[in-house]
């Protein structure tokens, strides 16, 4: 057989090939967003700001990516507009390479993609009305349609008896549903939020978290959202990637990655979500048991690999004897059972050896803490 009779043959063959790698990897042939090989590095700068990004974003879910300062968060999300030209590697939207678009082609792109910011960057001379218009003005939309749009948006975000204020006149979580409702004039696809809580308090937070789920829902929009505070990835992200010094350390669902964290980063970054132990507890623990009567003091982890509601009375059984608990609790997120106990076992006819056996039966990771008379 000839080269050439070879090659000929082989042809028939890509199609049934392609099927069958979409048939193996439906999430990244069916990913809205996806990053290939993706590397960033700025002049001047020997490390990368991205090093090897390999990533898929599904349509229409919040994907949240977290790191420390630094990560390169930023940069990654700024490649999806290409407002951020990448070094190497590719960003696919629709399947499609967008480092091959040209200028008009870019508009097109950016107009598919809405951006809101830490800042809000609202222009101080105009108002609510004037601030959402402004952009649908730049494309040349007829003032009716700007004023009917307009409307809406304002409604959705919940602001329109703010439309003739001024910024100034705005609390922090308003300027933000300001930004949010002037990243949406022109039906995005895709929603961009670089830190957008980051300068908001707790209760504001979680009122502009709750508008951009119900955006999410209502409108179908994937969400792209950056932050270093796992308490927003927790509140709203379906999946979540950890970013350190430019790579990937970690990614997988929420409940996977809050329940049993792989990577130290990652376990930093989950730290402050998790209370500290009593002082009143830390300053009766002993390093060793004084006596076979002391009270073993557990940690005890549930990761929530079992989707079902763990059952502390089948724990307290095993454990036997006297069962304090010390602190802790357990939550829901995306409908698994995740948290922590600390519990203090006194009496058990089993032994602290055999308390230590029956809690790893029980709990994804064991702990122990110390022992208290």
């Amino acid at each position: 057989m000839t080269a050439a009779t070879a090659h000929q043959t082989a042809l028939p063959f890509a199609p049934l090939q392609q099927a069958q790698q979409r048939a193996l990897h439906p999430e990244l042939h069916n990913a809205h967003i996806r990053f290939i090989g993706l590397n960033k590095t700025y002049p001047g700068q020997d490390a990368p700001a991205l090093a090897d990004i390999d990533l898929n974003i599904q349509r229409g879910e919040i994907f949240g990516i977290i790191g420390r300062s630094g990560a390169g968060k930023s940069s990654l999300i700024r490649t999806i507009n290409r407002l951020e030209q990448p070094s190497g590697g590719r960003v696919l939207i629709d399947q499609v390479d967008i480092g091959e678009y040209d200028e008009d082609r870019l508009v097109a792109l950016r107009r598919r993609i809405g951006m809101i910011f830490q800042h809000f960057n609202l222009m101080s001379a105009k108002t609510v009305w004037q601030n959402v218009e402004l952009p649908l003005k730049v494309a040349g939309v007829p003032k009716a349609a700007r004023e009917r749009k307009v409307r809406e948006l304002l409604e959705l975000v919940g602001l329109q008896e703010k439309h003739r204020v001024y910024p100034a006149q705005l609390s922090g979580g308003q300027k933000q549903r300001v930004g949010i409702a002037r990243a949406l004039v022109h039906d995005p696809q895709i929603l961009l939020c670089d830190e957008a809580t980051s300068a908001l308090d707790p209760e504001t937070t979680e009122s502009i978290l709750g508008l951009l789920r119900d955006i999410n829902q209502r409108l179908g929009l994937t969400i792209v959202l950056i932050t270093h505070e796992m308490a927003v990835i927790r509140a709203i992200c379906d999946r979540v990637v950890v970013l350190e010094r430019g790579r990937v350390v970690e990614q997988g669902a929420v409940w996977e990655v809050f329940g049993d964290p792989q990577h130290a980063v990652s376990r930093t970054l989950l730290a402050p979500l998790q209370p500290p132990l009593s002082q009143s507890v830390q300053a009766r623990l002993q390093v060793a048991p004084p006596s076979a009567q002391a009270a073993i003091v557990l940690r005890l982890r549930v990761s929530g690999r079992d989707a079902e509601a763990p059952d502390l009375s089948a724990l307290f059984s095993a454990l036997g004897g006297q069962v304090s608990l010390l602190q802790g609790g357990i939550e829901p997120i995306q409908e698994r059972a995740l948290g922590q106990l600390v519990v203090s076992v006194a009496g058990s006819v089993h032994g602290h050896a055999g308390v230590i056996e029956r809690a790893r039966q029980w709990a994804a990771q064991v702990e122990v803490l110390g022992y208290v008379v």
